[in-house]
């Protein structure tokens, strides 16, 4: 959905401008909030992804950044902490990779504002992963085709393999051929 912005001219008609997409009307409400509560930006919670990588995207996300206090204005600037929620193993995945996780929040902010991690376990509301298709029965010919073609791998565990895998191919497409 797309507002624009209506002004007036100076004859008293109203007209509208460009375009604004809601999303950035929404960014523009939800990022002073997100300022004020977690110390970070909907561009930071938008962009996990490209920070973290997908695998641990799935299972982790931004929860705040800590900005530690200053007794006085002339005090050394501090880097902040990133806490990061994440489920199960991920907290492992995060803790062996966090100086490159720090390295590439603060790539993305553009300055050095984050010095360390804490990782606090605790569900995330991840993506579901998508569902396998179904497979149907091979048809006796299109068996028979699969075995064909992997009778002559010497390496049973391969052959296996490439069977079960031909068999998936070929039982993914609709109707037999």
């Amino acid at each position: 959905m797309w507002l624009g912005k209506i002004g007036v001219d100076m004859a008293g008609k109203a007209r509208w401008s460009n375009p604004i997409p809601v999303s950035d009307l929404a960014s523009q409400i939800l990022d002073p909030v997100l300022r004020k509560r977690a110390g970070m930006s909907v561009a930071l919670l938008q962009s996990w992804e490209e920070v973290v990588g997908p695998r641990l995207a799935r299972t982790s996300r931004p929860e705040k950044i800590q900005w530690s206090r200053r007794p006085d204005d002339g005090a050394p600037f501090e880097p902040a902490t990133l806490v990061i929620a994440c489920e199960g193993l991920a907290a492992l995945h995060i803790q062996h990779e966090t100086s490159e996780i720090i390295a590439r929040a603060n790539a993305f902010l553009g300055y050095g504002a984050i010095g360390r991690i804490r990782i606090v376990q605790k569900p995330v509301n991840a993506a579901p992963l998508p569902a396998k298709p179904k497979t149907r029965d091979l048809t006796a010919a299109e068996a028979a085709r699969v075995r064909l073609s992997v009778e002559n791998i010497e390496d049973e565990g391969l052959r296996a393999s490439l069977a079960k895998l031909g068999a998936t191919v070929i039982g993914t497409k609709s109707g037999p051929r």
